[in-house]
Parts: C-alpha cells; sequence; structure tokens
C-alpha cells in the first residue's frame, strides 16, 4: 500500500480523537507497529502520557500513515512504520523537524544503525546510553534482612494511596535531586502512573523509619503481548540521603524483585545509565546482566 512520504504539520486543535484515520489514531498505531517489530517502545513513558494531553505548544509532522516527527521541549521523537522503512522517510521527517534551531535531544530506542546513520548526517553526537539490564527471577538471593541495630527500625511495606503521596514525592525529588527527569516527578505526574493499568500499590513498596519514608522501590509488570511474555520491571529505586550506604537499596530491590517471583513472572529488567558505574555493580552483584544491543542512545545536536 503506498502512503504519502510528504510530511505534513499537524494541526493541534485536530489532534485529538479515536477515530479511523485520525492525527492521534494514527500516532498510536505507527507506534504500536513499531514496538511489535523491534521489542521495545518507540516513545518512552513520558512522552506516551504527554500525548494524551495534545500538542499543545508541541508541533508534529505525518507522513500519511507511514510515521510521525514530533518536537517537543527540546526532544525530538521520530517513528517510521516497519513497512515504509528503508525509503528515505526518516530523513524527510527529520530534516522539517530540525528545521528550527536551538537544543536538540533524540532517543533511539535500541542501538539503531539506521538511527545512528540518520544522526551523523544531522550533525547529533552520541552523548547517553541507558542500559537494559536482565536477570531470570528464579534463583533469587534470600530477603535482605533489616538492621537490628537501627535506634528506629525500617519497616518495607506497600504504598498507601490516599496516604503517602506528598511524603514519596518529596523522597523522590531529595534521592533524584541530581536526576531531572527522575526527581522532577510532579504530583500530576504521579497521579498519571498511578492512574494506568499496570499500576499495583502491592508493587510500590515503601521504607518506613521512624513515621519517615527513607526509600522506595517502585515495581512494574509489562504485560504479555503477543509472542512477548509478561516481564517484570525495577521501574525506579530511590533512597533518602541521610539512609544511604547501610544497604536498604539492596534490601529494597530484592524485596521487589521476591514481589515480582511471587506474580509468577519469569523474568525482570531495569534501565540504567551506563556510566553509573556503582549502580551497575550493585545490579550486577544481584545478578543482572546486559547485553550490549539492549542499548538505548541518546544522541544531541551539536
Amino acid at each position: 500500500m503506498h502512503f504519502s512520504t510528504t510530511p505534513v504539520r499537524v494541526d493541534p486543535t485536530r489532534f485529538g480523537g479515536s477515530a479511523p484515520g485520525s492525527p492521534a489514531a494514527t500516532v498510536r498505531a505507527v507506534v504500536a507497529e513499531a514496538a511489535a517489530a523491534d521489542g521495545a517502545d518507540p516513545l518512552d513513558e513520558a512522552a506516551l502520557l504527554a500525548l494524551r494531553h495534545g500538542l499543545g505548544s508541541s508541533a508534529m509532522w505525518l507522513a500519511g500513515e507511514a510515521g510521525f516527527a514530533w518536537r517537543h521541549e527540546d526532544a525530538l521523537d521520530l517513528v517510521v512504520a516497519p513497512a515504509e522503512r528503508g525509503q528515505g522517510l526518516g530523513l524527510a521527517l527529520a530534516e522539517v523537524a530540525v528545521e528550527e534551531p536551538g537544543p536538540l535531544t533524540a532517543w533511539s530506542h535500541g542501538n539503531h544503525p539506521a538511527a545512528a546513520a540518520l544522526a551523523a548526517r544531522l550533525s547529533f553526537d552520541r552523548v547517553r546510553d541507558l542500559w537494559v539490564m536482565r536477570r531470570s527471577l528464579a534463583d533469587l538471593p534470600a530477603p535482605a534482612p533489616g538492621h537490628e541495630s537501627d535506634t528506629a527500625p525500617v519497616d518495607v511495606r506497600p504504598f498507601r494511596v490516599g496516604e503517602d503521596e506528598d511524603a514519596f514525592l518529596a523522597l523522590n525529588a531529595a534521592a533524584f535531586a541530581h536526576h531531572p527527569e527522575q526527581g522532577g516527578l510532579t504530583r500530576e505526574g504521579l497521579d498519571e502512573r498511578m492512574a494506568e493499568p499496570w499500576f499495583d500499590p502491592a508493587g510500590f513498596l515503601v521504607a518506613e523509619q521512624g513515621g519517615e519514608l527513607v526509600g522506595f522501590h517502585w515495581t512494574k509488570v509489562h504485560e504479555a503481548t503477543g509472542s512477548q511474555p509478561a516481564v517484570g520491571e525495577v521501574y525506579v529505586v530511590g533512597v533518602a540521603p541521610t539512609a544511604q550506604g547501610g544497604g536498604l537499596g539492596r534490601r529494597l530491590t530484592l524485596a521487589g524483585l521476591h514481589h515480582l517471583a511471587g506474580r509468577g513472572l519469569s523474568d525482570v529488567l531495569l534501565y540504567v545509565e551506563a556510566d553509573n558505574a556503582p549502580a551497575v555493580a550493585v545490579y550486577g552483584r544481584l545478578g543482572f546482566s546486559h547485553a550490549p544491543e539492549d542499548t538505548h542512545v541518546q544522541y544531541a545536536r551539536r
């Protein structure tokens, strides 16, 4: 089937809706096709959530039903339907999206040679590698014990919806003060994630000491799709700066892994910055490993 390969800018006021052929429906269809073919979502979670609110002041170009480019908050997302690749459509979409000057980054969700070639052609440099590390949920180490010598023992329990939100957000901001993506989580962003079908308070473990939250391990389950089985995820682990160095991160990580195993899952994955040597080492000691092709790459305009 032939689709137009001339990128056309989308009118933000006409983006919404679910009718077949609407811009939003076209984007969802292209994203789903790419995810099924590549084994990875072409848009990250934050981008998918943002699109639910429409385009706002961002800019999007569609090439019929064959692909799209979306420029938003100094970021560029570009997705081409699998059947339409290899014909120059990615370049055509990228060229219109980068015409306006200014800082710009783009992710390749998977270390794809085509993305590297396109980045080089557009004068984008590789600036960040995000590793996917995996392990089987069989033969897990025993749960880590608490520290009996603590003046106030640490209790690990499930998140309480309607009670823990503000305390969690304060803890998250402190634990990830130098990580703008995670540390900048707002109440609105938290509520959006808690409204997702995958959210399960039983898998959102928090560590409480003396009435104060000092750590958490938020797990996630990716349901089976097509030939892909369900898999667990170490969604995010955070420890308050005042509680770091005492083994709480390991205790929380293991508690979450045992929770996922109890859900009947066989495997678990996590995302970690490739240059975060301490975290990579911790996860390695917990049995996680990384394959070179299991890498997400961020490029930035030179």
